[in-house]
């Protein structure tokens, strides 16, 4: 099988996400890397839960891994009856798409995908890890594949020698959108990358993409979006999506709103890239996850306030549709009060495929 993650960044290749090979799972650390690479290693389901619980992949990183967790537990399970192997996969995927609530429904579409799969091999008596293991490259691909045509999307809003900014890590779309630059000859468009605290994604994760695959791209604080679009002629202001509401509403990392407004103010598009999900017909459907609020009081593990002072941590924020210039999906660009003509297309979406 041909893979979709061929001339991509190291840390977008399949086996440096997450892997299952011979009883375990390796994930790689995303919450220090670039300054280290090291791989988390998973012995059981739970143990993969945690680690996305924990942040140890982010961004699109735990579907992969949520898939990878899926064929672990079926190792687990591979001496119990057809029945009872059933069963305890269907548990095992009830745990793994909840391990964070806010992307709760879309690695519930994973862990669905993967247990067809289980069930469909057991039918066969085929090994069921190695049957999940292609699953989770074939789902991989047909991301990847789609995202790419995101891209294609997404760059032809971008004019040559020009610039974009970008929020968090995008994961799939950071790497097609370099690669389709650069096939377009504008290899030259800068790239302004909020750094994305407390986790630094942006800073760690988005740049080092970007640098990898040989773009211009600058690191900025979390409080300079606005003065870097001003005086940086910044064109377009792009971020991926942890949901897409039908209306048009869009969840993804917390400050994403604030430079959407920034945008709004200064006249620069606003592009989300990824399919819409119909798992949320509206943004009341989407459960915002809070997160520790002590670890907002430190960055990368060194504490930077007194004993005594609160912390507050959502972990993402809501952008309103009247701020999204449009939705960047593998079919073309969409109003965000348009995002039933996506579906009645007979498209099926980002982390949906048929087995």
């Amino acid at each position: 099988m041909e893979r979709a993650d061929k001339m991509l960044a190291f840390m977008l290749q399949y086996e440096n996400i997450a892997w299952y090979e011979n009883g375990a799972v390796k994930i790689l650390d995303r919450r220090i890397y670039p300054l280290k690479t090291e791989f988390v290693t998973c012995r059981n389901h739970i143990e993969v839960t945690k680690a996305i619980k924990d942040m140890v992949t982010q961004s699109a990183g735990p579907y992969t891994a949520a898939a990878a967790g899926m064929a672990l537990a079926a190792y687990e399970c591979r001496d119990k009856s057809e029945a009872e192997m059933s069963d305890y996969l269907e548990k095992a995927a009830y745990t793994i798409s909840n391990a964070r609530p806010t992307t709760a429904n879309r690695m519930g579409l994973i862990t669905g995908g993967c247990l067809q799969a289980a069930k469909k091999a057991m039918a066969e008596g085929k090994n069921v890890s190695d049957a999940i293991v292609e699953y989770t490259i074939a789902i991989n691909n047909m991301r990847y594949n789609k995202v790419y045509k995101m891209a294609k999307y997404l760059v032809d809003m971008i004019p040559a020698h020009g610039a974009v900014m970008t929020q968090c890590f995008g994961e799939t779309i950071v790497g097609q959108m370099c690669r389709v630059l650069k096939e377009q000859g504008k290899s030259d468009v800068r790239i302004f990358c909020p750094e994305t605290r407390p986790y630094f994604q942006g800073a760690r994760l988005t740049a080092t993409v970007c640098n990898d695959m040989g773009m211009d791209v600058t690191v900025i604080t979390d409080n300079m979006p606005a003065f870097v679009m001003k005086n940086e002629n910044v064109d377009v202001f792009t971020s991926a999506a942890d949901a897409i509401c039908m209306d048009g509403y869009v969840v993804n990392k917390v400050g994403t709103f604030q430079i959407a407004i920034a945008a709004k103010y200064n006249k620069i598009p606003y592009f989300v890239t990824g399919a819409p999900d119909h798992v949320h017909p509206t943004i009341d459907t989407v459960k915002i996850e809070m997160r520790d609020p002590d670890f907002s009081l430190q960055a990368l593990g060194t504490k930077t306030t007194a004993e005594g002072v609160k912390g507050y941590y959502p972990a993402f924020d809501i952008t309103p549709p009247e701020l999204v210039s449009g939705v960047v999906t593998d079919t073309g660009i969409y109003a965000p009060y348009d995002l039933k003509r996506y579906f009645e297309n007979g498209n099926l979406g980002e982390y949906e495929m048929v087995i």
